[in-house]
């Protein structure tokens, strides 16, 4: 049986076929597309409807590549949805959680229900974006003909299938579900005038959706599928993907975010997570994604998309790694660098306020970029350590991010953990093995791994003392000193 995975972030989307051949996961991607928000009359929108189409289109494909029947996953970013009408058609376009709309969401949602009481029944970090916070600004009268809040995954296997679900990983970045009763939380719920009969019924990874209605699209040509609820959030599905063995493992889902965290049994709530800004997301199998969440590349991609030079990724690598390291510490994690204008102008003002040199060439905005995320890497793995009581033994970035060898060595010469790098197309990989797992072609999640593991190059990067560790220190320090009261942490 054919499996494709449709993977679809914030800059791009992907269709992923894959087949077990000769005891290995053999992937190929046949249909690649672009994302991104638009800005119509200052409110950021996704083209959700761009990305409906650009699915069919690449299933179109795969009747002439000799297969009629297949299974297909969807996986996206989390917390944004669409709101559905009684006569199912969507109420308005849907919302990027890049829009500022929700801006100054926690401290309007903190004077309803202290944060301490939220985190402790949801367990999920605060972010001005979560799902909650859009919905608490959200426009009454739209949610007042809401029949259906559906998050983007669901969406999209509603418009294929007709079937309407809320798949549990995307749902807990929510910040509406209850860690304990599994369930969406009441008080929650009545706090932002929301009920919960608008919301479908929860759906486990691996469970089947139902089968593509293809009479809904007949000027395609598309093959027999079948639509089954993988694990839909891509750092879920990133996670699923990843090659760890044994216990004493962290991961780092490097791409637009760096998702750093610890695949648990059960959730850590307690005041260090919370104060950290921990989060809980759920995963598949009665697993909790104990992570936290980063600023990541998005920093160097609107660096790279303001530079008045045009530069790949990889010279910007070349140009940094000639810069003295460690002449900014810069806490991307403040909310300033979520969404600005000018992403250069912002490093720079950032840098001004707090009396440290002003990075100017392309060089050394990368460098500020790299060695401050290698940081804040770093500090997370102390935090997780402290929070878990276990040692961390290694280290596994996977996604995009991960090509990025530079960056892979200073994260193990600052965190002092081995490094393993890959799979890069860990959310597509994980996204399938849900799909072989729910097919009975692979029998548990431990298979699946070890599959990865023999089907894909891992690299190895042995931490060094080329870098003083007096960088961490001075790094917590001038975060302590200025940090904004806006911070994402």
């Amino acid at each position: 049986m054919l499996h494709i995975a449709a993977d679809i972030g914030a800059s791009s989307g992907r269709l992923v076929t894959g087949i077990i051949k000769d005891g290995k996961l053999d992937i190929q991607e046949i249909h690649r597309f672009s994302n991104g928000f638009t800005d119509k009359n200052g409110i950021y929108f996704w083209d959700i409807d761009h990305l409906l189409t650009e699915i069919l289109q690449g299933l179109s494909r795969v009747l002439s590549m000799g297969y009629e029947d297949c299974t297909v996953g969807i996986d996206t970013w989390a917390v944004d949805y669409a709101l559905v009408g009684k006569d199912g058609k969507r109420l308005q376009e849907v919302v990027s959680y890049r829009d500022h709309r929700t801006d100054n969401s926690i401290e309007k949602l903190a004077k309803i229900i202290p944060k301490e009481t939220i985190y402790n029944k949801t367990g999920i970090q605060f972010l001005p974006f979560n799902t909650i916070c859009q919905l608490l600004e959200e426009n009454e009268n739209l949610l007042n003909k809401t029949d259906n809040i559906l998050m983007v995954p669901d969406y999209l296997g509603y418009r294929l299938t007709g079937k309407a679900v809320t798949e549990i990983t995307n749902a807990s970045t929510m910040q509406l579900m209850n860690v304990k009763a599994k369930t969406f939380d009441l008080e929650l719920l009545e706090a932002i005038s929301v009920k919960k009969e608008q919301f479908a019924s929860l759906a486990e990874p691996g469970t089947i959706l139902g089968p593509l209605r293809k009479d809904w699209f007949p000027e395609l040509n598309l093959p027999n599928c079948t639509i089954i609820n993988i694990a839909s959030h891509d750092t879920a599905s990133a996670i699923i993907g990843t090659p760890g063995k044994g216990e004493n493992w962290a991961y780092l889902s490097s791409g637009t975010w760096s998702l750093l965290g610890m695949e648990l049994d059960s959730p850590v709530i307690n005041e260090e997570s919370y104060k950290g800004n921990y989060t809980n997301e759920w995963g598949a199998f009665g697993t909790y994604r104990f992570l936290k969440n980063i600023m990541g590349l998005w920093i160097l991609q609107e660096v790279q998309r303001n530079l008045p030079e045009n530069l790949s990724f990889e010279q910007l690598v070349v140009e940094a790694k000639h810069v003295q390291p460690f002449m900014q510490f810069i806490h991307f994690d403040d909310q300033r660098f979520l969404n600005p204008e000018n992403m250069i102008a912002e490093i720079q003002a950032y840098c001004r306020e707090t009396n440290q040199a002003i990075p100017k060439t392309a060089g050394e905005l990368a460098a500020a970029v790299f060695y401050n995320l290698a940081i804040m890497y770093a500090v997370a793995i102390e935090e997780l350590e402290a929070m878990v009581g276990e040692k961390i033994e290694q280290l596994h970035i996977v996604g995009g991010g991960s090509q990025n060898e530079f960056l892979n060595q200073l994260t193990a010469d600052l965190s002092g953990k081995i490094v393993y790098s890959g799979p890069v197309e860990a959310t597509a990989i994980g996204n399938l093995l849900m799909q072989l797992i729910s097919s009975n072609e692979i029998d548990s999640l431990e298979a699946g791994r070890l599959l990865v593991s023999d089907s894909f190059e891992i690299k190895e990067y042995q931490p060094s003392a080329s870098y003083e560790r007096e960088a961490i220190q001075r790094f917590k320090e001038i975060v302590s000193k200025n940090k904004s009261n806006a911070s994402l942490t």
